[in-house]
């Protein structure tokens, strides 16, 4: 059903094609179905494929067994490790996919989802996405030569880091990308202006990757269970605290928790780009422009998904701030808790990490007791080696996949902040 309520609801394969619903809403579960408290109890030592397949199985109602278990092997083909730092100090990694970001996740899961969906549609489809950073590449791996399938990548002009950029304008093929004059809030508006412009949409067989199809979410509540496998029995809810930008990621944790994930909170881990923390504090949503910081995947002044975290709360504030912590962080902070956390530790942070590391630390001071804190690390730090090179005199070594990007030629169509301008690229 749609968050906005005025659509009439679609089964996991109408919204997932769909990606926005046609009142503008984004789409959600009629119902999010509660877990046995067994499968809760048997978390610590299930991998994560067979955690992530009872998570998945009520939702994929269409697949049998078999072919569900095929479908989440074959994206899940990496490793989500549970690092420990400290006594109560945990990092998540979700930056060991093809693409060196959380979004490998979410992305996969999607792909192969619609393909599976596609195979009787006798019409192509084009998958629409905006981009702030590795949502980009994630999606363009996750679709470069499927069948039946184009993928244009809108990003903004100069927002990017030149690693991002590199891993998806450099494939070519079904894949292309579409530098925009503008920020990531107009790149994301001409998204949902395509979308909601008929024409368009039917004539080019519109469907959307962002955090904004549910499909993409889905899929990020399986690592949450795994975290906390990770942990082993006997410990204590945790904090997670996640890296925000859009909100896909923690949308998907809360959802994660109305399932049963065994959680304390969560922490809503901003920049600068703090709409939503300033909405816990004050009540009030006032968007912003997006503002450029060193963390850049998260500056996005007004985040989709807060659409979806009102539906969740039935946009109760005070059931909100009893699940969400909300902290902000400049990047002079940011930079200091790479430093911070590498001198301690001798662990590499990425910016995004960083902000997430300090929003857990802010969150655990307020708190009476002991518990863990998982920080979800969501990208590889190579991906900012510039950044963390310059703030920490060291060097760090690219992996093979992401020096091989840069030795590419750079395939991009430049456009303006305009839908007649999207849709005269598209066309081409």
């Amino acid at each position: 059903m749609s968050t906005r309520g005025e659509s009439p609801p679609q089964d996991l394969e109408g919204a997932l094609l769909s990606g926005l619903a046609p009142d503008g809403g984004l789409f959600m579960p009629e119902r999010i179905p509660r877990l046995p408290a067994s499968f809760r109890e048997e978390l610590p030592g299930r991998p994560l494929v067979e955690i992530a397949d009872v998570v998945a199985a009520p939702f994929l109602g269409g697949f049998d067994d078999a072919e569900r278990q095929a479908l989440i092997a074959n994206a899940l083909d990496f490793e989500i490790p549970l690092i420990q730092l400290d006594d109560d100090l945990y990092v998540l990694e979700l930056f060991h996919g093809p693409t060196l970001a959380f979004k490998d996740v979410g992305a996969r899961f999607m792909a192969r989802l619609m393909a599976h969906s596609i195979r009787q549609r006798p019409r192509a489809l084009t998958v629409l996405v905006a981009t702030s950073g590795d949502t980009g590449s994630a999606v363009a791996q996750a679709f470069f030569g499927l069948e039946g399938i184009r993928v244009a990548i809108l990003y903004p002009e100069g927002r990017v880091s030149r690693l991002q950029e590199a891993q998806f304008t450099t494939l070519g093929g079904n894949v292309t990308a579409l530098e925009v004059e503008g920020d990531f809030d107009d790149c994301q508006r001409l998204v949902k202006e395509a979308f909601l412009t008929p024409k368009i949409a039917v004539e080019l067989g519109l469907t959307s990757a962002n955090s904004i199809n549910i499909a993409r979410l889905l899929p990020q509540m399986f690592y949450y269970f795994h975290a906390v496998g990770q942990l082993g029995p006997g410990e204590p809810q945790p904090v997670f605290s996640t890296p925000s930008g859009n909100f896909g990621n923690l949308t998907a944790g809360l959802m994660a928790k109305f399932m049963g994930l065994p959680c304390h909170s969560f922490v809503a881990a901003t920049n600068v780009n703090d709409s939503v923390p300033r909405y816990l504090e004050t009540g009030r949503y006032k968007p912003r422009p997006g503002q450029t910081t060193i963390s850049n995947a998260m500056d996005v002044g007004n985040p989709s998904n807060f659409q979806r975290m009102l539906w969740l709360f039935d946009a109760d504030l005070d059931r909100m701030r009893r699940e969400i912590f909300g902290s902000r962080h400049s990047d002079e902070e940011t930079r200091e808790a790479i430093c911070e956390v590498h001198a301690r530790h001798g662990y590499l942070l990425d910016p995004h990490t960083a902000v997430g590391y300090l929003g857990l630390q802010e969150r655990l001071e307020t708190l009476d007791e002991d518990r863990p804190g998982i920080v979800l690390a969501t990208a590889h730090p190579a991906k900012f080696r510039e950044e963390i090179e310059a703030n920490l005199g060291i060097e760090i070594e690219l992996p093979d996949r992401l020096a091989r990007c840069l030795e590419l030629p750079k395939q991009s169509t430049r456009i303006g902040p305009h839908l007649g301008a999207l849709a005269a690229a598209l066309r081409a």
